[in-house]
């Protein structure tokens, strides 16, 4: 039977991937007491790679919203792997950091990272409220758009 969180991921319209490998010499998540760390994810779709380039030059706002969505996707593919296969064991999401691949003068990061922390609340509601930073990369690997890593407290 499915649990709470997969039962609001189908009415999202939300299919979890399989969890990406890591791309070098790590792995994707830490477990360490409740806590679960994840590796920095990306907008990486059924296509590859779906968003690339900077946001303020390739990119606009919204379509860095919809990448930060995406990854956050990915992120939650690999916090099901680290709960087992069960996100009803998750408490709350502690902390993302966001990382958003933008021209010097862009200033709207925060903008663009709620596109994967508003997926949090709709998924989680309360406890997908979180902490967070959000800030500008020169470059980000494979010159993604967006890469978000997180920390949640599962049971």
């Amino acid at each position: 039977m499915a649990g709470k969180i997969e039962a609001r991921l189908k009415e999202l319209g939300i299919e979890l991937p399989a969890p990406s490998q890591p791309a070098g010499t790590y792995v994707p998540f830490v477990r360490a007491g409740n806590l679960v760390f994840i590796s920095g994810q990306g907008p990486v779709g059924p296509k590859g790679l779906e968003y690339q380039g900077k946001v303020g030059k390739e990119q606009d706002v919204d379509a860095a919203k919809a990448a930060a969505r995406l990854t956050m996707i990915n992120v939650l593919a690999q916090l099901k792997a680290a709960c087992g296969g069960d996100l009803d064991r998750v408490q709350r999401c502690v902390k993302l950091l966001g990382f958003v691949n933008s021209t010097p003068e862009f200033d709207q990061q925060p903008a663009v990272i709620n596109g994967g922390s508003d997926l949090l609340v709709e998924v989680f509601g309360e406890a997908g409220r979180h902490a967070r930073s959000a800030v500008s990369a020169a470059s980000l690997p494979f010159q993604m758009t967006v890469e978000i890593e997180a920390i949640f407290e599962i049971a």
